[in-house]
């Protein structure tokens, strides 16, 4: 697979994946990374600068009609939707929240589905709600890669369970395999 994006939803208990995964990424990746976890507004500001101390990689909040850019860690910012527009680059959407979330990990992995079909990637993490399940459909409907987390791995393995039990997985990755997972995208 030529992989065009790389996409982790996560809720509860994602964060320390995040931090685990992140340094043993491949600084040179051909592909974006865009991370979607749950989190109260103003909060977790802190979260672009926290994962970037954990990486080589560049790791930034999203902008509104940013340009994706390939080698990049790019954060939802809190109580936004993250789209993924047509023409590459992304749109905040400040509408009504899906499955108790703003941002929704349905919302960015339906419109990433959209734009890179085959070429994407989605990775479901640690989470206690099933936002992004619905979101893996569309993926595998677009004939993207659909991944989650190992549940046994989860600190909350609702998120991932619900993924399991209602979508066709491609993969069910330990926490130890999933940087390794990425690398071998590129």
């Amino acid at each position: 697979m030529k992989c065009k994006a790389f996409i982790i939803g996560g809720s509860a208990g994602s964060l320390e994946v995040l931090l685990k995964v992140l340094p043993d990424v491949n600084v040179n990746i051909p592909f974006p990374i865009i991370v979607v976890v749950h989190r109260k507004h103003g909060v977790d500001s802190l979260l672009p600068v926290l994962l970037s101390t954990r990486t080589k990689l560049a790791v930034k909040e999203v902008d509104e009609k940013e340009k994706i850019v390939a080698g990049t860690v790019y954060i939802a910012p809190s109580d936004y939707h993250l789209l993924i527009e047509q023409d590459e680059t992304f749109s905040l959407d400040y509408s009504e929240k899906i499955n108790y979330s703003r941002p929704a990990i349905d919302a960015t992995f339906q419109t990433a589905a959209e734009v890179y079909k085959t070429k994407l990637a989605c990775l479901l993490l640690s989470g206690s709600n099933s936002d992004g399940v619905n979101g893996l459909k569309s993926v595998k409907a677009w004939g993207g890669m659909t991944l989650i987390q190992d549940p046994e791995s989860a600190q909350v393995a609702y998120m991932p369970m619900q993924a399991k039990l209602n979508v066709k997985i491609d993969q069910v990755l330990p926490i130890e395999a999933i940087a390794e997972f990425i690398n071998l995208l590129s």
